[in-house]
């Protein structure tokens, strides 16, 4: 098993790279951007996408009111709303067009990727540069990875994800307890 091994070792000294490169500043402003927000809205696609809803849940958890976009009971966005979009190559077609309809409502949009540079990130009105070889990504100051396609990026906004959570619990006045007051009871 000196395979095993070496792969987990590789995976957290990639993670540890990611997290040493992270720009706190813009991790600020995310926070300000979700804090502010009256209700948020989450996008993502793929692996990407089920960590978004991963983050999705905590938020709900930190008593915002979120809305996975394209369900069923999603309501109308507008103006005070959070459009948040994960979007690793910063160039996936169906987002760029929810990043647009979201402009028309009046609603501001954060996205968080590996490729600031491309259309998404850079029309946003804030953007979360996650610094991790996202697939398909190009820009030079993500940090290198062994593993396949966006491996990194993806596992990465899990971790960033629920950093960002416990961030948020001291800034929205919640505790552990209020979160866990407001999980699903239906189980």
């Amino acid at each position: 098993m000196n395979g095993y091994e070496a792969l987990y070792r590789t995976m957290l000294l990639e993670h540890e790279k990611v997290f040493a490169a992270q720009d706190t500043e813009a991790l600020e402003t995310a926070m300000q951007e979700i804090a502010s927000a009256a209700r948020v809205f989450v996008t993502g696609a793929g692996r990407e996408g089920i960590a978004a809803r991963g983050f999705a849940m905590r938020l709900v958890h930190l008593g915002k009111e979120v809305h996975w976009l394209w369900d069923d009971t999603t309501p109308g966005m507008k103006s005070g709303d959070l459009f948040l979009a994960v979007n690793g190559s910063g160039c996936i077609g169906h987002i760029d067009y929810l990043l647009d309809r979201a402009k028309e409502t009046g609603a501001r949009r954060l996205i968080i990727t590996g490729s600031p540079e491309e259309r998404t990130p850079s029309e946003a009105d804030a953007c979360l540069f996650v610094p991790a070889m996202v697939y398909k990504g190009k820009d030079p100051r993500t940090v290198a990875s062994a593993q396949p396609m966006g491996n990194l990026f993806e596992q990465h906004l899990f971790l960033l994800f629920d950093i960002l959570a416990m961030l948020l619990t001291e800034r929205l006045h919640e505790t552990h307890e209020t979160m866990e007051a407001r999980h699903r009871n239906i189980e």
